[in-house]
């Protein structure tokens, strides 16, 4: 496969995250104060998406296709849940579900660079930088559930009812 391929489905990965935008319920929701502002988002995604295209690409130049199974497997997972993380949070307003969806890419993606490691370490190195904002975003996600209890429907109505 070409480099081509992995910009294109990591472009396919974005574009289906990019789905679901940051709306009025977003914007109204309380923030931690180390809430970067939304350019960072953009900005930092764009340069984490080329490296997961490049990662991908090197890993797959540097073995043969029978064993690359399972390290592609566990690329194209990681992939998934990234996708789904917009659709959880911003689509389906459910931060207490994104950020268990959250910790399961975070997951994967160490079980990608574990994968990736024996086959091209520089693979691996590439998705150290999107493990990190991972794991930010991880640490963002949870402070934002935390400050909005009432965001959760279900939380809402338990809230309401005790």
């Amino acid at each position: 496969m070409s480099l081509a391929f992995f910009i294109l489905a990591v472009m396919l990965v974005a574009g289906l995250g990019g789905a679901f935008k940051p709306d009025a319920w977003y914007r109204a929701l309380a923030k931690p104060s180390w809430n970067p502002p939304d350019w960072v988002f953009g900005a930092g995604w764009a340069i984490l998406y080329v490296l997961i295209a490049l990662a991908g690409w090197l890993a797959w130049e540097g073995v043969a296709a029978e064993a690359a199974v399972l390290p592609m497997a566990i690329y194209a997972v990681q992939l998934m849940l990234n996708a789904g993380w917009s659709a959880v949070f911003f689509g389906l307003k459910r931060p207490d579900w994104a950020f268990a969806e959250l910790a399961c890419l975070w997951l994967a993606i160490v079980a990608n660079i574990l994968a990736f490691y024996p086959i091209d370490p520089l693979a691996a190195g590439l998705l150290l930088p999107y493990l990190a904002w991972v794991t930010f975003a991880g640490a963002l996600n949870l402070a934002v559930w935390r400050l909005n209890p009432r965001s959760n429907p279900v939380q809402s109505e338990s809230i309401e009812r005790g």
